[in-house]
This record gives C-alpha cells, sequence and structure tokens, in this order.
C-alpha cells in the first residue's frame, strides 16, 4: 500500500499545476483561434463568420508592414546578436585577465526586462535628449542621428536596442560550448600548419553547430514576441512605421475595437512560432532513438 502511494503521490502533486497550465495555455490558444472565425469587435462574440478576418488581415497594408518589419528586425536582431555574441565568446576564451568581471558586464543587459531597454534607448536616441544632443554640446554643430523619428529608419533603432540586450545572452550560450571543446583538438590543428581563422571555422563552428541552432531557436522566439521593446522605445511610430505582429495584435484588439482582427493575427504568431519550434522538437525527438 505504502509503495503505491509513493508512485501515485508525486503524480497527484504535479497533476494540478499540469491541469491549469494546459488549461490556460492551451485553452486560451484554442479559444483565440475560435475568435478569429467569429464576427468579435468590442465584446467577443460567437457568431461564426469562417476566414473573413484572415482575408481582412492580409488585404490590410499595416499588416503587411508589421510583417516586413519583423523580418528586418528578425534576421538583424538574431543575425546581429549571434555574431557579435560569438565574437566576444571567442575573446573570452582567450583566458583574458578580469573574465568574470567582463563576462558579467556583456551579460548584464539581459538581466534587464525589454521595457526598461527600450526606455533607455528613447532617451539615449532621442535626438533632443540623446546622443545628437550631446554631440551638438560638444561643438559637433552638423552632427545628426535622428533615426528614431524617420519612418524609414526607425525599426533600426529597434534593432540597435534589441542586439545591445541579446548579445550577451547569445556570449553566454557560445562561451559554454566553447568551454566544451576539447584543448587537444585545437592543438592538434595547430600542430597541423592551420591557422586559428581556419581552425575557427573549419573544426569549431561545426562543433558548435547544436549551440548555434539553440541560440537561433531562442533569439527568433523573442523577435516574435517582441511587444515590449517597440512599444517603450516607438509605441509602433512613427505613425505605424515599426508596427510588428505583436503590436498589431494589442492596437487592433485593445484601441480599434477589432478582437476578431486581433485574434487573427495572434493566430498568425502562433503558426510562425509553431514553424520554428515544431521543427526543433522534431528532430530532438528523432535523434533520441538513435542516440540509444
Amino acid at each position: 500500500m505504502s509503495r503505491s502511494l509513493e508512485s501515485v503521490l508525486p503524480k497527484l502533486v504535479v497533476a494540478p499545476g499540469f491541469v491549469l497550465g494546459f488549461a490556460f495555455i492551451y485553452g486560451f490558444m484554442i479559444w483565440n483561434g475560435a475568435l478569429s472565425l467569429t464576427t468579435s469587435r468590442m465584446l467577443p462574440n460567437y457568431d461564426f463568420q469562417g476566414l473573413g478576418h484572415y482575408a481582412t488581415l492580409w488585404d490590410m497594408d499595416r499588416w503587411w508592414v508589421a510583417l516586413a518589419n519583423l523580418g528586418i528586425f528578425g534576421l538583424l536582431y538574431v543575425g546581429g546578436s549571434m555574431l557579435i555574441g560569438l565574437v566576444l565568446a571567442i575573446l573570452l576564451d582567450q583566458k583574458v585577465r578580469a573574465e568574470g568581471a567582463l563576462r558579467t558586464i556583456y551579460l548584464y543587459p539581459m538581466a534587464l526586462s525589454f521595457i526598461v531597454t527600450g526606455t533607455a534607448w528613447k532617451w539615449i536616441l532621442n535626438p533632443s535628449l540623446g546622443l545628437e544632443k550631446l554631440a551638438r554640446d560638444w561643438g559637433w554643430a552638423s552632427f545628426g542621428f535622428d533615426w528614431l523619428v524617420q519612418t524609414d529608419t526607425a525599426i533600426y533603432c529597434v534593432v540597435l536596442a534589441g542586439v545591445w540586450q541579446s548579445a550577451g545572452f547569445a556570449m553566454a550560450l557560445f562561451l559554454a560550448g566553447l568551454r566544451g571543446i576539447d584543448d587537444s583538438i585545437i592543438k592538434a590543428a595547430q600542430m597541423d600548419g592551420a591557422s586559428l581563422p581556419r581552425i575557427y571555422w573549419r573544426i569549431i563552428l561545426p562543433v558548435l553547430r547544436p549551440v548555434v541552432f539553440s541560440t537561433v531557436m531562442v533569439l527568433s522566439h523573442l523577435s516574435i514576441k517582441s511587444f515590449d521593446l517597440v512599444m517603450a522605445l516607438t509605441a509602433g511610430g512613427p505613425g505605424y512605421a515599426t508596427d510588428v505582429p505583436a503590436t498589431f495584435m494589442y492596437a487592433m484588439s485593445f484601441t480599434r475595437g477589432q478582437i476578431g482582427l486581433g485574434a487573427a493575427s495572434a493566430t498568425m504568431m502562433l503558426a510562425t512560432v509553431a514553424a520554428i519550434v515544431v521543427p526543433y522538437l522534431y528532430s530532438e525527438l528523432r535523434a533520441k532513438p538513435h542516440e540509444h
């Protein structure tokens, strides 16, 4: 009796959290998908409409701007964070002095929320408060840096703030991967006459492939959910020049009273995340049987 209780007790302890998590996460996903098929506007209703909101969504110029901005932000944010993180990791892997302090400094921005990062960079990039004003106060009267208020360049300010925050996170992952590589491999390559850049390109980077893949997955997921950074830095402006799907969904659902349309955009975001996560899970689950 006691043995059966010992085997059942852990399941009973975990069950409430599992049920509540399943209900609140997957239940709301299903509810959101259902709302996207209804005529919901200011308040939810359940008059079936079909795919009308999706047709409206793909006919809106603002939605296409949001998708284009997500593409620009996602590519530059993920690529820039990984490139800077890899360079920093390689430099720290050379056993430099004060490595612990440097690693803490590089990783510190990741401890901040995107709201704090967006607010800080909004001050830094504001032409009347930040870099432009500082440079002109120092006597450089012709200096101009007004990207934040220009419709064509504001999205790159969001990229700059995002890369500043996440490069340290990528550095930590790459540094952990580099520290896991056997030094004898590098020494053997050096004895064969391989240069250091060639060693990193032909030996170390292929070994870091799982780390690279995991970093891409995490940063891609963060880029899709970049609502708080955009809202704090630009609020989607000027106009809707820096809108991304997350801010588009918020504006439609809670500002313009288009709950059905907002739910449709949220469903498209969910589909985008699934398109990234599902192949990763499939590859992981497929690789495990071969390991045994």
